[in-house]
């Protein structure tokens, strides 16, 4: 078992090639298949009907489980649909063994949809810090990768988020309304402002790669699940952006956070579009 995040960072260094292999193998196997020619029996519904699961998540999971476990033995693996089975699987991103936190298809909706905007979501962490994030949009072939303290790449090219143009409405992605309460959208309506052009997220995974490449300002999210969060908040970070809780404090993956939180290109804007969260008492 690895003992020693200083052994994790060379184990990154040795195989994170493989992890890209093995992220790629398994949407190349499970999941791209299976995009536009889902059957109706392929799909289901978890909570309600715009929460929705496919057998490419539910195949990609366990195929990225069996592998990633296999490429670091010891650690353990955290993905959206073991979750939902075990809610208990979570606590494991608290503890001292390495942890894989897995979402295999972040934007079902947009996967069961036809649209290109899904991607398969890896992150790497240990004592509830995050150590390397994988994002890859299959349909695109695009892979964005980020390790804590050496930067965040996409497709090999170093991602700056840098700040947003004088002048400019802040472009904002929040919480989509299909996913929110009454009092949540009540928060997030206090973005509707002057100066400020928000508008409902699609895929998180591909709404933080945006502000890592400086094409979004922020986000701004009401849930914290870690699946959705841990790989883009770690790449926004080394892109040299940042993120904040309503409350000012940052983000915790580990969960129990003030909500709703954002991730931002600068620490400038972070804290603009906290303030205004924050507005709504």
């Amino acid at each position: 078992m690895i003992g020693y995040t200083e052994t994790i960072e060379e184990f990154l260094a040795q195989h994170s090639a493989d992890v890209e292999k093995a992220i790629r193998e398994a949407a190349a196997t499970e999941i791209m298949p299976r995009f536009r020619t889902l059957a109706a029996h392929e799909v289901d519904q978890k909570t309600g009907p715009h929460d929705l699961v496919t057998d490419a998540d539910r195949l990609a999971e366990r195929y990225l489980t069996e592998v990633l476990g296999e490429l670091l033995p010891g650690s353990v693996v955290v993905g959206e649909e073991a979750v939902h089975a075990d809610p208990a699987v979570y606590e494991a991103i608290q503890g001292a063994t390495p942890v894989w936190i897995v979402d295999p298809v972040d934007g079902t909706r947009q996967f069961v949809g036809g649209d290109t905007g899904f991607c398969t979501l890896v992150a790497l962490a240990r004592h509830g810090e995050l150590l390397a994030s994988w994002t890859y949009a299959p349909a695109r072939d695009q892979l964005a990768t980020a390790v804590r303290g050496q930067g965040a790449f996409l497709d090999g090219e170093r991602l700056r988020a840098g700040i947003p143009d004088t002048g400019r409405d802040l472009r904002v992605a929040t919480s989509h309304p299909d996913y929110t309460t009454d009092a949540q959208k009540r928060i997030l309506h206090t973005l509707s402002v002057d100066g400020v052009a928000p508008r409902p997220c699609g895929s998180a995974g591909l709404e933080y790669l945006a502000v890592a490449r400086g094409e979004l300002d922020a986000t701004a999210f009401s849930w914290e699940a870690a699946w959705d969060h841990a790989a883009g908040l770690l790449l926004v970070e080394e892109a040299g952006g940042t993120q904040l809780t309503v409350t000012g404090e940052p983000f915790r993956i580990t969960g129990g956070n003030a909500l709703p939180f954002t991730a931002a290109r600068d620490r400038a804007t972070a804290h603009r579009v906290r303030d205004l969260l924050a507005s709504a008492g």
